[in-house]
């Protein structure tokens, strides 16, 4: 009986030490995803309130940068700044498209054929350190055609990271897919409340208005996140064991 005792509460305190495990997810991409500056505001990026969604045994590194590709990324140490810092069991969530694919931004412009070699090689970093890749495709921009139809505005780009994830055999989040869905479901005018889209004096951060069908708000942020959470579940169920218990107000 006394020996049984013992490897009950044995069992217990691994099965606690099991729970308690901690990892990190870290993010890598663009101003779609990254922490923003209070002079951006409204501004915001979907990685700000993804942290919100975790337990206390998850911390988020989110090294997102506005501008970002998936070459200046790497070229300024962002990307060493997560390998260097990830282990086994953790994950990397590398959104990259938005700036690759600007042939007028000479810095960061990336050829499909780099795009592609470059979300390979992070890929084989991430595994060779025992992390956990998860390739996301570019978030769409809010662009509609004249009879009030979505369009495309990251096809062949978010086409490669497609590729890439089925010929590495890795996780991919279609955020490209689940966003145009959302937009054309809100509709033309409804979607512009997800943007940072400001009239002249609304927001001192921009006197003079402004009008952005790629920079979420709050609101434009926390539903891309959201939806990012919804892949989890799906495709990353043993995460679900680290999202924090909310309970609903009385």
């Amino acid at each position: 009986m006394k020996k049984s005792l013992i490897l009950f509460f044995a069992f217990i305190s691994f099965s606690f030490k099991i729970n308690e495990k901690k990892i990190t997810i870290f993010l890598a991409g663009d101003s779609t995803m990254s922490i923003k500056d209070p002079k951006a505001y409204p501004e915001t990026g979907w990685g700000m309130p993804f942290i919100q969604f975790w337990n206390s045994n998850v911390e988020v590194v989110n090294k997102a940068k506005n501008g970002r590709s998936t070459k200046t990324f790497r070229a300024e140490g962002l990307w060493n700044e997560i390998i260097s810092n990830s282990g086994e069991g953790d994950y990397i969530f590398i959104q990259f498209g938005h700036n690759d694919e600007v042939k007028e931004k000479i810095g960061s412009y990336t050829t499909p054929e780099e795009f592609t070699t470059n979300l390979k090689n992070y890929i084989a970093e991430a595994k060779s350190k025992k992390s956990i890749p998860v390739l996301l495709t570019p978030v769409a921009r809010r662009k509609f055609d004249i009879n009030g139809k979505i369009v495309s505005t990251h096809e062949q780009y978010a086409n490669l990271v497609r590729l890439v994830a089925s010929q590495e055999n890795v996780i991919l989040i279609d955020h490209d897919k689940m966003s145009m869905e959302i937009y054309q479901q809100m509709g033309e005018e409804n979607s512009r409340l997800l943007f940072v889209q400001l009239k002249a004096g609304e927001h001192p951060n921009y006197p003079d208005g402004k009008e952005d069908n790629t920079h979420f708000n709050e609101l434009g942020a926390r539903l891309v996140a959201q939806l990012v959470l919804k892949s989890i579940k799906e495709q990353l169920p043993e995460l679900t064991s680290y999202l924090r218990n909310i309970k609903p107000k009385a």
